[in-house]
């Protein structure tokens, strides 16, 4: 039976964190406040997309969520940088194997991590982090990826 159990735990947590954002449905909103223990911020409503806020003590992320119903960005802003492989769910591959390629420069310079699928952009200082990122092909008609912000 502790077997059972113990397995259960183990299943529950990796299906926890399987579970993304970017790409994913609207619903994914709410699974990724509590991943980050965060309060629900507040919901705008834009031309063919939505904005979705989470707080938590050290950073505020927004999901842009398309008309459709699916998360095609996501910014941020905080002390420190959110957790990205939860965040960016199925396209966390491709960033990790792009920013391992990526050159590093020294000093304050943006980070920009592009493939074909997902585009990551971090920038900022100790205790000022920002950052987005966004799949190309999932953003609606109309939309510029400056209002991912």
């Amino acid at each position: 039976m502790a077997l059972g159990f113990g397995l259960l735990v183990a299943v529950s947590m990796i299906t926890q964190r399987v579970q993304a954002t970017l790409g994913e449905t609207a619903d994914s909103v709410e699974t990724d406040r509590r991943v980050l223990s965060a309060s629900r911020g507040a919901t705008t409503v834009h031309n063919g997309y939505s904005v979705h806020q989470v707080h938590s003590a050290s950073v505020v992320v927004r999901e842009y969520v398309s008309s459709s119903g699916v998360v095609f960005g996501i910014a941020w802003k905080g002390l420190r940088d959110p957790d990205l492989t939860h965040l960016l769910g199925s396209y966390s591959n491709a960033y990790r194997d792009a920013l391992r390629k990526t050159p590093r420069q020294h000093g304050r310079h943006p980070l920009e991590v592009k493939t074909d699928q997902v585009v990551v952009e971090r920038w900022g200082h100790m205790r000022d982090l920002q950052g987005r990122a966004y799949a190309p092909v999932l953003i609606p008609p109309g939309v510029s990826i400056d209002e991912i912000r």
